[in-house]
C-alpha cells in the first residue's frame, strides 16, 4: 500500500484533516528547505527528513479512537515534551510520543507547522 492508498482509504473526515496535515508537513520542509520522503511505516503515513537532520512524523487514525488522529514523533526525542510546554492545553498528548488532533476543532496550522519544523531539524538543533 502507498500514502496516497491509505489516505484514499480512510473516511471522510479523517482524511480531510491528515490531508491538510500533509500539506502542512510538506509547506514546513519547504520552508526549512529540507527534502522530505514518504513513505509507510508500520502502516503509518511516514515523512522522513534527511537522517542526521532531523526525526520523521507519522500520522495516523484508528477506528478504536475516531474522534482524533494523531501526529506521532520517535517516542525518544524531546518534542512531545517541548511542545506540552509550548501549546499546554491546546493539544493532548499521548506519553512522549503523539499529539492528538480531535477531528471536530479546526486544525492549528501555525502551531503543526511549527512543530514540523521542530521534527525536521530536531537532530541539527540538538547538535
Amino acid at each position: 500500500m502507498s500514502v496516497d492508498a491509505y489516505f484514499a482509504a480512510l473516511p471522510e473526515a479523517p482524511r480531510a484533516q491528515l490531508t491538510a496535515v500533509r500539506a502542512v508537513l510538506h509547506g514546513a520542509a519547504q520552508a526549512e528547505n529540507i527534502p522530505l520522503s514518504e513513505c509507510l511505516k508500520w502502516g503509518q503515513p511516514s515523512f522522513a527528513p534527511p537522517r542526521k537532520l532531523g526525526t520523521p512524523v507519522r500520522l495516523s487514525w484508528s477506528e478504536k479512537a475516531p474522534d482524533h488522529c494523531a501526529f506521532l514523533v520517535h517516542c525518544q526525542t524531546t518534542l512531545v515534551e517541548r511542545w506540552r510546554h509550548m501549546f499546554g492545553d491546546h493539544f493532548s498528548y499521548e506519553g512522549n510520543r503523539a499529539v492528538h488532533l480531535p477531528l471536530a476543532s479546526s486544525l492549528p496550522e501555525d502551531a503543526l507547522h511549527q512543530m514540523a519544523s521542530m521534527a525536521f531539524t530536531y537532530h541539527a538543533r540538538k547538535a
